[in-house]
């Protein structure tokens, strides 16, 4: 006999949860190692989805106060992350594109991008701030949603919540879609991903299509990263085409950042077009056949 009825996945462990790995990787080590700082990002950015998700069942003081305490860790460990990025992206590029570094020579800029620092056995003071503050705060979030009342969520609320984001990514792919500026990419990347964390609780409506649709989510967002991580790279190195100006290696290498670029949005596409096209309803795209939840 099939259910009439289907449970969503608890926020309240959850939420809980990403708060306490968060605190545990950032304990693992002195110094925080770059997988330990993209998880951590990771965690955040699905902690100020999941409080998007239930904003509308919250009062508003209680809400910014947990949100603005996610957002806070994301502010402080933006940095970490991006010196590693650039010197990552760089690397990648040398090994594709290895004639290209050799004509660009010494450059400064690029070779104080791909150095690797060494980490200090023990943290910096600045350093060291941050993470206690880290710690902290977060120690405090968990103590209020331990004990926060999270059973009284409206499940059909929830999933207009969820509809609502979903209409937001739509309007951001077709900004982008007709105007590609990184600023834009940008912006559907993070609505996207808002997407992709809040789907989650929504599995048991329909586990296997959830689920792909979250593969699918997973990967355009992953691609969109990449473009924003080389757009990133060509802000850091201040390049600005102003005609022939006697760098041919660096206007080469641009040119070369660009095409990985629309590799990657090649990728986007047609995966964006069959999620959000407009007209289209969230309920038909999880195919839901049950919707008392």
């Amino acid at each position: 006999m099939e259910l009439d009825f289907v449970k969503l996945k608890e926020i309240k462990p959850v939420l809980s949860g990403y708060i306490r790995e968060t605190q545990e990787l950032l304990k693992l080590a002195p110094v925080p190692d770059e997988k330990t700082v993209h998880d951590v990002r990771v965690l955040m950015k699905k902690s100020r989805a999941v409080m998007k998700l239930i904003a509308s069942q919250m009062d508003e003081e209680s809400f910014n106060r947990e949100y603005l305490t996610f957002r806070e860790v994301g502010r402080i460990t933006r940095s970490w992350r991006e010196t590693s990025v650039h010197r990552k992206t760089l690397k990648e590029l040398k090994k594709d594109y290895p004639e290209v570094f050799t004509l660009l020579g010494a450059n400064e800029k690029l070779e104080s991008l791909m150095k690797k620092p060494e980490i200090p056995e023990e943290p910096a003071v600045g350093l060291k701030d941050d993470l206690e503050n880290i710690d902290e705060i977060l120690n405090k979030a968990g103590f209020r949603v331990r004990f926060r009342n999270m059973n009284i969520f409206d499940p059909k609320i929830l999933l207009n919540e969820l509809d609502k984001t979903y209409i937001s990514v739509v309007d951001k792919y077709l900004i982008c879609r007709n105007n590609p500026k990184p600023v834009n990419l940008h912006k559907f990347r993070k609505r996207a991903k808002d997407f992709l964390y809040q789907l989650f609780f929504f599995r048991a409506l329909n586990p296997s299509v959830v689920k792909a649709l979250e593969k699918k989510l997973d990967l355009l967002t992953q691609n969109l990263g990449k473009f924003n991580d080389l757009a990133q790279l060509i802000d850091i190195l201040e390049y600005k085409y102003s005609g022939l100006t006697g760098q041919p290696a660096l206007d080469e290498l641009i040119l070369l950042i660009h095409d990985e670029q629309d590799r990657y949005l090649s990728k986007v596409w047609p995966t964006a077009y069959k999620v959000f096209c407009p007209g289209q309803k969230l309920v038909n795209l999880l195919g839901f056949r049950i919707l008392m939840i």
